[in-house]
């Protein structure tokens, strides 16, 4: 049993892999040129492993994305493979799950004769441990390609485009021209070459994402350290920050990211990291706020045009609703309106009437969506004397 603190075992797997050429910043497209990485995904709750645990559980030489508690499988009615091995995270817990007491104090039961849970938020987070299993030890579970490629083609609009929108809904200022790209911290403006200059759509967007991380580090918007000339430690971890966030971007729109731009950071990575071990936290938890503060955009768009639509009033099958730190997914609805709804994160299943408080409260979650704040192939040449940002 390894005894040392999750941070230093997952940058020594890092480093190793970073030198063999492994590392999930190396593999940025697949032979049919999607995205190389694919975010690990929980597929009870649907959400994606965050930061470093994302980044842990890619390194695990799985094929299969997805990864899950053993008690998680077994609300699904899946099953772990018998002498399977699993996987320690860290995690910030802010809500636990309690079983539902009646007037009297008494468990409540479902139809199942199982005790009712439901999440409850925490006074204070607390930093807790979980083990998981990957999909491919788990008995039952559909296989990983078919919902990933439903996912896919349930997308309103094509990775490019994505890319593009979620470009224009920045405002970020874009120069094109050169043979270079970078992002200039003083006069806060992207410079990339002319998109003809790229070997495809895919490498031009991955790049300009790239930049648009480092943009998101001006005091106006992260306001993360971007001073460092090239070649110093301070230069190397912010593109340590970028390039993560890219291959977290990258996969979120299947679009990919582009590596050959950045190689020429891996020793210094890997130095930064053989004193440091902690920097991959501080970086992975970094990359993951520019990722989250980049896909808002195109959240935000999406809201804009759902909200300009004909609402139904009722709840519609099939519709996922995020209401009160957990999803609900409508299962069924039946002819008098009322709706079988399954809360995701405790897969606990509930019929609610169209009088019913939830179901008013789901009805408004949907047509009132609140934004979510977070707060959780040329050599690199010269750095200019602003310190630009180079990809």
């Amino acid at each position: 049993m390894n005894n040392k603190a999750l941070h230093e075992q997952i940058a020594e797997k890092l480093i190793d892999a970073l030198e063999k050429g492994t590392s999930p910043f190396q593999h940025p497209w697949t032979d049919d040129h999607t995205a190389g990485f694919i975010t690990p995904v929980n597929p009870t709750t649907g959400n994606n492993y965050r930061g470093m645990n994302a980044l842990w559980l890619a390194m695990q030489g799985r094929s299969d994305p997805r990864w899950l508690t053993l008690n998680q499988a077994s609300r699904a009615n899946w099953s772990v493979e018998k002498g399977a091995k699993a996987v320690l995270i860290n995690f910030v817990k802010t809500n636990e799950l309690q079983p539902v007491l009646n007037t009297s104090g008494e468990k409540q039961l479902d139809e199942n004769g199982r005790v009712k849970m439901h999440s409850v938020k925490l006074d204070k987070p607390v930093i807790t441990k979980a083990w998981v299993f990957n999909g491919e030890q788990i008995r039952g579970i559909p296989d990983w390609r078919q919902v990933y490629q439903q996912a896919q083609a349930e997308q309103i609009w094509s990775p490019i485009d994505r890319a593009e929108l979620i470009i224009k809904q920045s405002n970020a200022e874009l120069r094109h021209g050169g043979n270079e790209a970078f992002y200039s911290p003083r006069y806060d403006f992207i410079a990339v070459p002319q998109k003809e200059q790229f070997d495809s759509a895919a490498k031009y967007y991955a790049t300009v994402l790239h930049e648009l991380g480092h943009w998101t580090g001006h005091k106006s918007r992260l306001d993360r350290p971007l001073g460092g000339g090239f070649g110093s430690e301070a230069y190397a971890k912010e593109e340590l920050r970028a390039e993560i966030s890219s291959l977290m971007v990258g996969s979120a729109l299947n679009i990919g990211h582009d590596f050959g731009q950045h190689a020429a950071y891996v020793d210094s990575w890997i130095r930064i990291l053989r004193h440091d071990p902690l920097e991959l936290h501080k970086a992975s938890t970094d990359a993951q706020k520019i990722t989250d503060y980049l896909l808002t955009f195109e959240r935000k768009l999406e809201q804009q045009q759902s909200a300009s639509l004909p609402v139904s009033k009722y709840l519609e099958k099939g519709e996922v609703i995020g209401y009160k730190d957990t999803r609900y997914e409508v299962l069924n609805v039946h002819k008098n309106r009322t709706a079988e709804v399954q809360d995701l994160n405790t897969g606990q299943k509930i019929k609610v009437g169209v009088k019913n408080g939830l179901y008013a409260s789901l009805l408004d979650a949907r047509i009132k969506p609140a934004d979510i704040d977070r707060k959780n192939d040329q050599p690199v040449r010269e750095v200019a004397p602003d310190n630009q940002l180079q990809r």
